[in-house]
Formats: C-alpha cells, sequence, structure tokens
C-alpha cells in the first residue's frame, strides 16, 4: 500500500497493492484510507477527482464534524459512523478525538496525559474499539459497504486517519489475509504524514512549555496503541474472524464477498 498524492486531504493511502497470504494482493483504487475532508478541492486536486469516490465513512463524532464538516463531492454517499460515541458518553476523555484541544494548552496536557497517562489512554481507546456498540455499529458498516461493489470506490476516515482509520484498516488487511507484520507495517506507516500534518501544532505545543513526548504520544501511532486493540480481539472473542462474525454481526458471507472483491 502506498500513499496517494493529494494536495487537499491528508494522509490519504490506498490499501491497494497490500500483500496477502498467498502471493496476492489488494485490488487498487477500491478502498482508501485518510484524514479529515474539510479541505478537499476536486478542482485544484485531480489525483483525489481521478480516484471517483463514490462512498465516504466518517467515523468521527458529531463535535469533529461540526468544526470541521467534510467536503463532499457531488454524487458521493456520506455515511456518519461515530466510533467514539460510547466512549464519549461514559464520560471519559476519549484523546483521539481531541488532539488540538489537547495541544493547545500543556498545562491540560501534562495534567491529563502526564507520566505515560497518555499511552494508559490510548490503550483504553484501541480496546473500546473493539468492546463499544458504536464501534460495532461503525466498523460493521465499514466491512459491509467494502464488499457491495455498488458502494465503491470507498473512502474512510476520522481526524488525523491514524487510529480510528488505522483500526479500520487492520480489520480489514486481516480478514483480507494480511499477516501481522504487514498489519504493523501499514498501521505505523502513516506517523510521517501524521507527523508532518500536526508539526506547527507540535511546535507551538513544545514552545509554550509542552512536554515533547506527550505531543508525540498524541499525534503518532506506537505498536503499543494496535496491541491493545488486537489484545482486546483475543480476550473477548479469540481470534479476528470471531470478533468480526459475533462482535461486529457481519456475516460469513458478507466477508467473502468482500475478499471476492478485493483480494486479486
Amino acid at each position: 500500500m502506498t500513499a496517494t498524492p493529494s494536495t487537499t486531504v491528508a494522509n490519504l493511502r490506498d490499501l491497494g497493492g497490500t500483500p496477502l497470504a498467498g502471493g496476492r494482493t489488494v485490488r487498487p483504487g477500491l478502498v482508501l484510507r485518510s484524514g479529515a475532508l474539510d479541505r478537499l478541492d476536486l478542482d485544484a486536486d485531480p489525483a483525489v477527482a481521478a480516484l471517483g469516490l463514490r462512498t465516504v465513512i466518517d467515523l468521527r463524532s458529531d463535535a469533529e464534524r461540526a468544526d470541521h464538516p467534510d467536503l463532499i463531492p457531488d454524487g458521493v454517499r456520506l455515511l456518519v459512523r461515530d466510533v467514539l460515541a460510547d466512549k464519549i458518553s461514559d464520560g471519559r476523555m476519549p484523546a483521539a478525538s481531541q488532539l488540538k484541544d489537547l495541544l493547545a494548552d500543556p498545562a491540560v496536557a501534562e495534567e491529563h496525559l502526564g507520566g505515560g497517562r497518555a499511552q494508559v489512554l490510548f490503550g483504553s481507546v484501541y480496546r473500546s474499539f473493539v468492546a463499544t456498540g458504536s464501534a460495532h455499529a461503525a466498523y460493521r458498516t465499514l466491512l459491509t459497504e467494502a464488499a457491495d461493489a455498488q458502494a465503491g470506490p470507498l473512502l474512510f476516515h476520522c481526524t488525523a486517519g491514524k487510529d480510528r482509520t488505522g483500526w479500520g484498516a487492520t480489520v480489514l488487511l486481516s480478514l483480507l489475509g494480511a499477516d501481522d507484520d504487514t498489519l504493523m507495517g501499514e498501521y505505523l506507516s502513516v506517523n510521517p504524514a501524521v507527523k508532518a500534518a500536526f508539526a506547527p501544532m507540535i511546535e507551538g505545543f513544545t514552545v509554550a512549555g509542552g512536554d515533547p513526548d506527550i505531543a508525540l504520544a498524541l499525534i503518532g501511532v506506537f505498536p503499543a496503541y494496535l496491541e491493545a486493540g488486537l489484545d482486546e480481539v483475543r480476550v473477548r472473542y479469540g481470534s479476528m474472524e470471531k470478533y468480526v462474525r459475533e462482535g461486529l454481526g457481519v456475516p460469513d458471507e458478507t466477508v467473502a464477498a468482500l475478499r471476492a472483491r478485493l483480494v486479486a
């Protein structure tokens, strides 16, 4: 899988080309991931216009969408599926949806996330991807739509395109037959693009006295984050296939259709 050139969409990547078991790969141009589409401009971005998107799945919260609404091209279907709705409602801060707020105030960041608390919080967020009803609904939609030829090309995204989107890519690629090293490699591969996108914010945070380790914990993705989600799958379901079948409620025939459509 490689980054797709874009001047107006952050962290845009085509899942196509990802290596799978048996020497096979993911078909290109059918399922893509990215950050938010609030700056999308097809006139200024012919590479994105050429993708011919038909469906966009927005995994962000109500507040994120209100602050930075997607710019959806005419004729593209938008599906809103808030992964973190249940975690937000339980009163615990979902760091994945509040990056900008936290990096705006070093004192608040230190209070909530200093001393390794950022890593613990992100582990909790990733476990919620596996455990909560809102996340189940969101990722069920992703897999169901990706299996439907009428829905694609499909793009799914959150704000930075790294956590909620990264978990979605992990589940999808795992079902298609990517091995553990490929899953982790794809997950970590967004780091350069995400760090570049947030570089001014990181610099402002550290200049204002913020702990750079906190900034990196918020902005980057780390193996321990993904491993927390994968461990939750093992503990609750035993395997990714059972998580998809029993947790997400995606029937086996949909998974078969997904593989038939996306595996080259």
